[in-house]
C-alpha cells in the first residue's frame, strides 16, 4: 500500500511563491513512497519538511513545552493580562481547557511521522554513504528531539516509529527514554566528527547530538531514580559514556564561551547599539551579538531558526515564522511609551521573573556581571515603565533580557531618526508588525550548559569555573551539588531549563512555594503573588509536573490511551480573580 507524504514547505518559499507560479510547481502532495525521494534535492526537502517542525512547535497557538517550562518553574509567573488563563494556569499547574495541548501534540507527532517517513524511504534515493549518513543522523536527532519534548511535558506518550497507523498505549519510561537515547546515539555516530565552524548553519551537528545525550540522561537517570538508559538492543548507555561524549565535544567541536555574556543576546546587536544608554550593560558600546547578520555563535549547539517573511493572515499569525516566544514575553501595553521602555519591545508581558531569583542571586553573587545582562530591573534601568498599562497581573519589577523584541533607531537618508519594533527589520529586511517581526534564534543548548553538565557527571569544578570565569567571579576551590544548582540558576535564568532541572533534582516542591507571597503587581496595583488548587507544592506532588494529554486524543485512542495523574476536574482553573 502507498503511503502518502504531505511535506511541509519552508517558510520562505511559500511567503515568495505567487499563485500563478505555485500553480505551475510540481505539487509534492502528490509525492508518495513508490517515487519520492528520488534523488539528493527530494532528500533535503524531506528534511527541510522536520525542521520546519521545530519552529511550528514554538508558534502562537502550539503551548510548547519551551514556553511552559519557562513559566511553570520558579523562575517566572505566568504574568500576561487578566484573560491570559493560559499563561497562569501553566504557573500554577492547572488546566485552561481539556486540549490546551492538542496544537503541540499534533504538530510533534507530524514531526515525529516526517522523520519516520524519512527513515523508511531512505533506501530509495542512490546517494552516496557519506550523505546518507548526514541525512539520516540529522533526522534520528530531531525524532530524539521531538520524543524528549513530548516526555518532558506529558510524561510518558505513544512510541510510534513507523508511518502505518497504529493505535498505541503510552510506552514504559524505559522503553521511551531508551528509543530517545538510541536515535541520540544513532546521531552521534553518523553525524560528521568535524567543526561546528565546518558545517552548515541550521543544521543538527555531532556536537548538538552528544550534548542532548547528556541532557536526555541527566533528567532520565535523575526523575526516575535510574544509573543507566537500556537500548532497545540491550546495550547501556552509563554515565561513563555520556562523560566521553562531553569530552570529545569539549575537545573536537570547535564550540566555546563568547568572552562576554552579554554578547549572546540580541540587545547588543549593531543596529540598536549605538541608542542603547545603559552604558553598565553596554560597556561604551564596545560589544556586538555574536549572531549579527546572520553571523553563527560559538557557543550555540542548537537553536531553533525562523523566516524573515512572517505575516499575519487575518487575525491568525503564521504559526512558526517568526520567534513567537519574544511576542510572548515582550512587555506587555501597546500604550506604553517606546522612548520610555527603549530598546526592548512590546509583546504580551508573559513570564514576569519572580523576584526572589534577583533577591537570591544578589545575595549569593552581588558583582555577578550576569545579573544586569539578563535581567531588565524595572525601576533602575526602564523608570518611564507603565505598570498595569493593558490589564497586567503578576507583574513584576523584573523581566529577562535573553527572549524579548529588541527596537532599534536608523538615520534614514533624510536625516530623520526611525524607530523600528524589530531590529530585524533593518537588518534582515522582514515585515514591521510587532507581532510578526522577530526572528532572532531561540537557543535551546549552549555550550556553557555542555560544561556545567560535565561538571555534574564528573563531580569536578572544571567546568563551573570556566563559566564563573567569563562572570568575572571566583573560582571554586571544590565541588559540590548545591554549588552547581546555585550556577545553573544564575547561568540559565529565563532560557526554559530549570524546570526539569528542579524536577530531576527532587527540588521541585520546595523551590515552587517559594512563589506564594512575592511582590507582585495586578492591575498595576502592588499585591502579594498566591497560588491556585491547594498550592504549588501540591499542585507539584499530584502531577509530577506533567500535563494533561489532550481529551481529544485520548477519546480517538478510544481510551487506550490514560490520563495523566492530578488532571481531574479539581485541576481546572477558573480564570483570574482579583
Amino acid at each position: 500500500m502507498k503511503k502518502y507524504i504531505l511535506l511541509a514547505s519552508i517558510a520562505l518559499s511559500c511567503c515568495l511563491t505567487s499563485c500563478e507560479n505555485f500553480l505551475n510547481t510540481e505539487n509534492l502532495t502528490k509525492k508518495d513512497t513508490s517515487n519520492f525521494p528520488q534523488n539528493k534535492k527530494d532528500l533535503e526537502s524531506a528534511l527541510i519538511g522536520i525542521y520546519s517542525n521545530l519552529s511550528e512547535g514554538v508558534g502562537c497557538k502550539a503551548h510548547s513545552n519551551f514556553f511552559v517550562s519557562c513559566v511553570a518553574s520558579d523562575d517566572a509567573f505566568g504574568g500576561g493580562g487578566n484573560n491570559d488563563k493560559f499563561f497562569h494556569a501553566f504557573d500554577f499547574l492547572m488546566s485552561a481547557g481539556e486540549n490546551m495541548f492538542e496544537n503541540f501534540w499534533e504538530v510533534r507527532y507530524k514531526g515525529i511521522f516526517r522523520s519516520n517517513s524519512l527513515i523508511e524511504t531512505m533506501n530509495n534515493t542512490q546517494v552516496s554513504e557519506i550523505e546518507r549518513k548526514n541525512i539520516l543522523g540529522e533526522t534520528y536527532f530531531l525524532r530524539a528531539f521531538f520524543y524528549y519534548d513530548l516526555a518532558s511535558l506529558f510524561g510518558t506518550v505513544p512510541l510510534v516509529l513507523q508511518t502505518e497507523p497504529l493505535n498505541l498505549p503510552k510506552a514504559t519510561p524505559e522503553i521511551l527514554y531508551g528509543q530517545i537515547a538510541s536515535d541520540l546515539k544513532n546521531a552521534i555516530e553518523m553525524l560528521p566528527s568535524v567543526r561546528y565552524s565546518d558545517t552548515q548553519s541550521g543544521h543538527v551537528t555531532k556536537w548538538a547530538a552528544e550534548a542532548m545525550m547528556a541532557r536526555v540522561f541527566l533528567f532520565y537517570t535523575g526523575f526516575y531514580n535510574k544509573t543507566e538508559i537500556t537500548l532497545p538492543d540491550g546495550l547501556k548507555i552509563t554515565k561513563a559514556n555520556v562523560i566521553e561524549w562531553l569530552n570529545d565535544c569539549i575537545a573536537n567541536s570547535g564550540h566555546d564561551l563568547l568572552n562576554d555574556y552579554r554578547q549572546i543576546w540580541p540587545y547588543t546587536n549593531s543596529i540598536t547599539l549605538a541608542s542603547y544608554k545603559n552604558d553598565n550593560v553596554m560597556k561604551q558600546n564596545q560589544l556586538i551579538w555574536a549572531e549579527d547578520f546572520g553571523k553563527s555563535s560559538p557557543e550555540t549547539l542548537f537553536s531553533i531558526k525562523f523566516s524573515n517573511q512572517s505575516t499575519n493572515q487575518g487575525n491568525t499569525l503564521a504559526l512558526g515564522y517568526s520567534n513567537q516566544m519574544c511576542l510572548f514575553m515582550g512587555l506587555r501595553g501597546g500604550s506604553q511609551n517606546k522612548e520610555a521602555i527603549y530598546p526592548f519591545g512590546q509583546g504580551w508581558g508573559a513570564a514576569p521573573i519572580n523576584p526572589q531569583v534577583y533577591i537570591d542571586w544578589t545575595a549569593s553573587e552581588p558583582t555577578d556581571k550576569r545579573i544586569e545582562a539578563s535581567i531588565i530591573n524595572l525601576p533602575i534601568e526602564l523608570p518611564g515603565y507603565k505598570k498595569g498599562a493593558d490589564n497586567n497581573v503578576q507583574e513584576t519589577d523584573f523581566y529577562q533580557k535573553k527572549i524579548m523584541p529588541i527596537r532599534a533607531k536608523v538615520i534614514e537618508a533624510d536625516g530623520k531618526t526611525k524607530m523600528y519594533d524589530s531590529f530585524s527589520i533593518p537588518m534582515f529586511g522582514n515585515k514591521g508588525d510587532y507581532q510578526t517581526c522577530n526572528i532572532q534564534d531561540l537557543i535551546l543548548i549552549r555550550y556553557a550548559d555542555v560544561l556545567l553538565m560535565h561538571s555534574e557527571l564528573t563531580e569536578t569544578t572544571d567546568g563551573i569555573n570556566r563559566v564563573r570565569l567569563r562572570a568575572n567571579l571566583s573560582p571554586l576551590t571544590a565541588y559540590s551539588l548545591k554549588a552547581l544548582q546555585d550556577e545553573r540558576r544564575w547561568e540559565f535564568v529565563g532560557e526554559g531549563i530549570r524546570w526539569n532541572d528542579i524536577r530531576r533534582w527532587k527540588i521541585a516542591e520546595k523551590e515552587l512555594e517559594k512563589q506564594t507571597g512575592q511582590n507582585i503587581y495586578n492591575f498595576g496595583v502592588a499585591s502579594k503573588s498566591n497560588s491556585y488548587g491547594g498550592g504549588y507544592a501540591k499542585r507539584y506532588a499530584e502531577t509530577k509536573g506533567f500535563f494533561p494529554i489532550p481529551e481529544s486524543q485520548i477519546k480517538l485512542s478510544e481510551n487506550i490511551l490514560k490520563q495523566n495523574e492530578g488532571w481531574g476536574q479539581e485541576a481546572n482553573y477558573g480564570g483570574w480573580t482579583k
